[in-house]
């Protein structure tokens, strides 16, 4: 039984190999938070992964910079709260997913990834969040 697991978390790693238990942990805790990221971007109907050129833009950026997509003071219609809630949700596992990759540290290339791909992600959320509310505030 305890083989079946380990077998099902390497595998949600993307077949790294499982590392001390603290770390295969947190790994397990970013798989969870980043496939709920891919569901949400879903319901967003925004990309599920992020492309290169997006990811290479946020890397070295803070998930609070990619939340400031938006103008200040922005406005959200009734018609976007759908939209601009779930690119908070976004945002919110994207900032776990980067505390826990911090935790790891910069050689952990697994979680590195996922919170660059998880920044990424934040960042067209609230960018199709910006284009709703500019489309729903338009006459």
């Amino acid at each position: 039984m305890r083989l079946a697991a380990l077998a099902l978390l390497a595998a949600s790693c993307g077949g790294a190999a499982v590392g001390p238990v603290g770390v295969s942990d947190k790994h397990q805790d970013i798989a969870v938070l980043w496939a709920q990221i891919r569901d949400w971007s879903r319901d967003a109907k925004i990309q599920l992964d992020p492309g290169s050129q997006v990811i290479a833009y946020v890397r070295g950026k803070t998930v609070s910079e990619e939340r400031a997509v938006c103008p200040a003071h922005h406005d959200v219609p009734p018609v976007c709260n759908d939209s601009c809630n779930l690119s908070d949700a976004i945002c919110d596992n994207a900032e776990q997913i980067c505390k826990i990759a911090d935790e790891l540290g910069k050689d952990d290339d697994y979680a590195q990834g996922k919170c660059d791909s998880a920044k990424a992600s934040c960042r067209e959320g609230k960018q199709e969040c910006c284009k709703c509310s500019d489309q729903g505030t338009q006459p």
